[in-house]
């Protein structure tokens, strides 16, 4: 399996017309459900697009299986192991993940293929089943609370101009371009947003995926946004022979 692609603005705006169970944000009562595992090099957030190639034997079969059923399965960031080796016994996933719907399949020949998957909801994983041919885990929903709806909004308001600055910095150093019209105007998904669209280490994506509340993920965020546009901007003074690019290497 390999990640390939970056966020599509023409996805997250297309999705972002739709509400998902990960923006209800008050918690659901909701069974533990076996779920089959990802386990990658990435961190995927609800809401966001992620673009996988298909070519292992094993993730073959579960990813037919999750399109006959028209089930999700599980993204889970890899704390260690390796995403393709063996069987995966070696594999040790964080235990907070997203799950992924497949939106779109591309058959490449020999079973091979090339999916576009949404993130849905995040989950907990409270037990693994490493006796299939992929992993597979006991997951119950960890919906992200939002105790504080107005403190939320006011935190909101405090983040989008740091993207915007943000969204700046990348279209002038990584060609990246996302109109604000792209942005959703939810309050949750564009937090979501910004969380992905972060050029920090896979840990610290880790980290905003598993935060408690709604208020804690946006002021995490913020800090972060705010840490890397000051270090872009001291970057940009500098002499060109010195200028090593504009975010940390954490």
């Amino acid at each position: 399996m390999r990640v390939f692609g970056e966020t599509s603005p023409a996805i997250v705006e297309t999705r972002y017309n739709n509400v998902h169970p990960c923006f209800l944000t008050e918690p659901v009562q909701n069974a533990m459900q076996s779920l089959p595992l990802f386990p990658l090099n990435t961190v995927l957030f609800p809401g966001m697009p992620i673009t996988l190639h298909i070519f292992e034997e094993r993730y073959k079969l579960m990813i037919n299986e999750c399109v006959r059923g028209h089930q999700p399965f599980g993204i889970v960031l890899l704390k260690s192991g390796s995403e393709v080796k063996g069987l995966n016994q070696d594999a040790e996933p964080y235990n907070i993940g997203c799950t992924a719907l497949i939106a779109q399949t591309q058959p490449l020949g020999s079973g091979r293929m090339n999916i576009v998957a949404i993130g849905q909801e995040r989950f907990q994983i409270s037990q693994l089943d490493r006796s299939q041919a992929y992993l597979v885990g006991d997951t119950e929903p960890f919906p992200l609370a939002n105790p504080d709806p107005p403190a939320f909004s006011r935190a909101i308001t405090r983040l989008r101009p740091w993207i915007d600055r943000y969204l700046a910095i990348l279209e002038k150093t990584e060609n990246v371009r996302i109109a604000p019209r792209q942005l959703p105007e939810d309050e949750l998904p564009l937090a979501y947003l910004a969380a992905s669209l972060l050029k920090v280490g896979l840990s610290e994506k880790q980290d905003l995926l598993s935060v408690d509340t709604a208020l804690d993920l946006a002021d995490r965020v913020r800090m972060i946004y705010r840490k890397e546009v000051t270090l872009s901007d001291i970057a940009l003074l500098q002499p060109e022979t010195e200028y090593r690019g504009p975010f940390s290497t954490n």
